[in-house]
């Protein structure tokens, strides 16, 4: 780094090679804007000698802290480059992807720039960093804890309040009472956070079963019963759950979930106490251990869609994306936690227009556009029985309704054509599955 001349640095592994337009690509970028950071995609080998592409999202601190996100082809500001390698002085030897560029990330203070072009052909297949998690623990300090996370990544806890504040668990429910039971059940024997209380809405049961439970419930001091016998619509129920509870934090819950692991709300508030985060997400399985929500992308379909859909939790998938903590454009409010203060300031969930669908992708979008970064967390998990208490929503007596609710969406912002930062420019917008639309001839 010492002898180094140039404004930038770029670091290339042993073996690795560049593309042919990767330096006139950098160069025209610092020229526009001198990034602290500038770092491009990247493809490995891949399966039968064909090459299997990463292209990375838009610059995403938390994903960054998780996995390494940089190497491939990165180039550093002379200055950070120096600054990050003298920081090393009398560290042991690693690779910079291990012990540099970590320190580089986090001194570039989001001065980050990606060029959505593979511009680096890299030797071997993608592997997972051994050191990550001792190196990012490092940076971190008592700042947070780091352990290592699933197939190589880093998990960072980050810390919870010495007084833990009250949170709000608000239930939309109407009969069904077998999801109900599961769906509290689980959280009352399972949850390791406290304290927190029950906000159930009643939206007209008139199974006597589904009836009696609630009676039962209603002899809890942690748990309130609200009445509404008015039309369904998932937004306002969700509102009238919020204002008759009173905790600082409000999570919006499911009747079709369920909690499997029992550090999930400790997980989800680690996250959503940070002044920075607006609504904070879990990782959804179905019942067959394949995943149904890892965050939402923007723009999917024209709408927005589930990144990681249907991929089997035991694997690493789309470069094991869907297993680390992440900055996401929006979570489902099947499970979204959010403080009380950030949801009233954007205004709670939009009765008018999005009483059923797209209210969860509005109102984070609107967390977003004030300034927090909506998080998604894979170490919280529950079941998700996806929609079995609503229905469909194209069936025929549901379309028209939900017809309604995704113009609104696209009109108010813009889904048609919106592309997703989080969700690289060279991946089929039409597909919930990472899919590349480059072919490998189109590389260079």
């Amino acid at each position: 780094m010492e002898l180094a001349k140039g404004d930038y640095v770029v670091l290339l592994e042993a073996g690795d090679r560049l593309a042919t337009s990767a330096l006139l690509r950098l160069a025209d970028q610092a020229a526009n804007h001198a990034a602290a950071i500038l770092y491009g995609d990247e493809d490995h080998a891949g399966p039968r000698g064909r090459r299997t592409p990463w292209f990375k999202p838009a610059w995403n601190e938390e994903m960054f802290l998780a996995l390494d996100l940089l190497s491939g082809t990165v180039a550093l500001r002379r200055d950070v480059a120096l600054a990050a390698a003298r920081d090393l002085s009398g560290h042991r030897p690693l690779s910079p992807a291990d012990a540099l560029l970590p320190r580089a990330g986090l001194l570039a203070k989001k001065d980050v720039t990606h060029l959505p072009r593979v511009l680096a052909h890299c030797a071997g297949e993608a592997k997972s960093s051994p050191h990550r998690a001792e190196e990012i623990q490092a940076l971190l300090g008592t700042n947070a804890n780091v352990a290592e996370g699933p197939f190589g990544t880093a998990r960072v806890s980050w810390p919870l309040p010495t007084v833990r504040p009250v949170v709000s668990l608000v239930i939309p429910t109407r009969d069904r009472v077998e999801l109900l039971r599961a769906c509290v059940g689980s959280v009352l024997a399972k949850t390791d956070y406290a304290p927190f209380e029950l906000v159930i809405v009643d939206n007209g049961s008139r199974d006597p079963e589904t009836l009696a439970y609630l009676d039962e419930l209603g002899l809890r001091k942690d748990v309130t019963i609200v009445r509404s016998e008015a039309p369904f619509n998932f937004s306002a129920l969700c509102n009238l759950g919020a204002r008759a509870s009173r905790g600082a934090y409000l999570l919006f819950l499911n009747n079709d979930t369920e909690v499997i692991g029992g550090d999930w709300l400790s997980e989800m508030m680690r996250h959503a106490v940070r002044p920075e985060v607006g609504a904070v997400g879990a990782k959804l399985l179905y019942d067959d251990h394949t995943i149904q929500h890892a965050g939402v992308i923007i723009g999917l379909g024209e709408a927005a869609g589930h990144g990681h859909r249907f991929l089997p939790d035991c694997d690493p998938g789309y470069f094991r994306q869907a297993h680390v903590a992440q900055q996401v454009s929006a979570v489902t409010a099947a499970c979204l936690l959010v403080a009380r203060a950030k949801f009233a300031a954007s205004g709670g969930f939009d009765e008018e227009h999005f009483a059923i669908a797209y209210n969860d992708v509005d109102l984070c979008l609107r967390l977003q556009e004030a300034g927090w970064r909506n998080i998604y967390t894979p170490h919280a998990i529950l079941y998700h029985h996806e929609s079995k208490s609503r229905g469909d929503d194209l069936s025929p007596v549901h379309r028209e309704r939900y017809m309604a609710e995704l113009a609104a969406l696209q009109e108010r912002w813009g889904t048609k054509t919106y592309r997703d930062p989080l969700h690289s420019p060279n991946l089929d917008r039409y597909n919930e599955i990472y899919i590349p639309l480059i072919e490998i001839d189109d590389y260079e």
